[in-house]
């Protein structure tokens, strides 16, 4: 079965998709084509695993839309430069998904870490040389404490300290207040149990595959 509903079914724009949907023809037709080659290269990864192929060969030509299962560790650090990473909204939407989730259980593990996150990196930023000199043109530390020199740097007087037009929009992007802290939480109440998986995972894996001894 398909996996992409038809609101993510979108035309190519650029590295991404767009905000303008397929026809239906084309969208039948390419599910067709999809489930032709998935079914053809399970057949062949089954005969091939019959035969005492070893696993990591015989997968070679599976598609990138094979449900697999498999195991991860990680390190705290990490996960949250990946989930920094997929919940970003330039990410695609099916990781953002994942990231969203994964953030939610983040939360519920590690509350404190999870805040932290919030704060400094999914509602914090970094800012260049250039942005920062910008910046301090117009705040300055005194007596330890922040003072406005009440001026005003138009995209013309940024473009004066060799800011780029590029550079100069991701500086107010950067700027501009957040309507919204995004909120991560996830309700255990919603949550499918584990059986639900199990039994999805058993017809969408192919037989062939092994649990582990260990």
């Amino acid at each position: 079965m398909c996996c992409l509903g038809d609101c993510e079914f979108r035309n190519q724009k650029n590295q991404g998709r767009s905000g303008q949907a397929v026809g239906s023809s084309i969208h039948a037709e390419a599910i067709r084509r999809w489930e032709e080659i998935r079914r053809e290269s399970t057949e062949a990864y089954a005969w091939l695993t019959d035969n005492e192929v070893a696993r990591e060969l015989a997968r070679i030509d599976l598609p990138l839309s094979t449900y697999t299962q498999w195991y991860w560790k990680i390190d705290l650090h990490n996960l949250l430069h990946f989930l920094t990473l997929r919940v970003d909204t330039h990410a695609q939407w099916e990781i953002q998904e994942y990231g969203r989730v994964m953030a939610g259980m983040l939360k519920r593990v590690a509350p404190l870490t999870y805040e932290a996150w919030i704060d400094y990196d999914v509602c914090g930023t970094r800012l260049s040389r250039g942005e920062l000199e910008s910046l301090r043109a117009l705040v300055r530390l005194e007596s330890d404490a922040l003072v406005s020199s009440a001026g005003r740097l138009d995209r013309a007087a940024l473009g004066e300290r060799n800011l780029s037009k590029r550079e100069i929009d991701e500086l107010f992007a950067k700027l501009t207040p957040q309507a919204t802290i995004p909120d991560f939480t996830v309700d255990p109440a919603e949550a499918r149990p584990a059986e639900h998986f199990a039994e999805r995972f058993a017809s969408a894996v192919p037989a062939t595959d092994r649990a582990p001894t260990e």
